[in-house]
């Protein structure tokens, strides 16, 4: 479905990204982990197109993506920290994301909107608002046109317990779905009940890419912190 064909980026005389080939499919949630400056961010920008690699593609179901933008209507996007008009109310927001789309075919899902009462909140301005509900915020712009390709970057950073298991449990029902989730965060336990599969990254290369039953069996670990400490230690000897 999303196909990452030996992409490498440099920003001065930095490789970030070194020789990255891989492939995503359909109903997996791929946790995408590294140390700081693994090239996470980057991998995930080219996706978006926000980056363009110097060398190699990606092609998003068969098609290479280039000039034209249009790919990106299928990837619903949930970054670490969602950047809005100050001045512009939470309704205001979704009503003008909603306009931009235009998009009659497109079943809306506010499931999150109302999980997370963001109704009640409408007219408070992004400006006013805590970190924890511009986290809500983000996931339900996210999820809210249907996607078929999930990128969640930290996605429960500054939610609360309440509010992460409820997103938790709505990529829970979409990987069912047969969606393809790529998840970003530095907490280890989420990971460990959204992923089907882990993709580590250091210094621009990828270290492995294998399913989390796999890793686990391997190592003999049942915590994904531990197998990727054991693997890491095994690369470092």
């Amino acid at each position: 479905m999303l196909d990452i064909r030996h992409i490498s980026k440099t920003f001065g005389k930095l490789e970030v990204l070194k020789n990255v080939h891989i492939g995503f499919e359909r109903g997996q949630a791929v946790a995408i982990i590294g140390p700081n400056g693994s090239g996470k961010t980057t991998l995930i920008k080219s996706i978006l197109g926000m980056v363009v690699p110097e060398r190699g593609s990606i092609a998003f179901q068969g098609q290479t993506i280039g000039q034209d933008a249009g790919y990106r209507r299928h990837i619903g996007y949930m970054p670490q920290i969602g950047r809005y008009p100050d001045n512009m109310q939470i309704g205001q927001l979704f009503d003008m994301m909603r306009d931009l789309r235009n998009d009659t075919d497109t079943t809306l899902d506010e499931e999150l909107i109302h999980a997370y009462r963001l109704p009640d909140i409408y007219q408070k301005s992004m400006r006013t608002l805590s970190g924890g509900t511009r986290q809500k915020v983000s996931a339900a712009l996210a999820f809210l046109f249907s996607p078929p390709v999930m990128i969640l970057d930290e996605p429960t950073a500054g939610l609360d317990p309440l509010s992460a298991e409820i997103l938790k449990e709505k990529v829970q029902r979409e990987k069912q779905r047969n969606k393809l989730f790529l998840v970003t965060s530095h907490i280890m336990s989420d990971l460990e009940e959204l992923a089907t599969d882990v993709l580590y990254l250091v210094e621009g290369r990828v270290v492995f890419f294998k399913s989390l039953n796999t890793l686990k069996t391997e190592t003999g670990e049942e915590r994904l912190g531990r197998a990727i400490a054991q693997i890491m230690q095994t690369h470092a000897s």
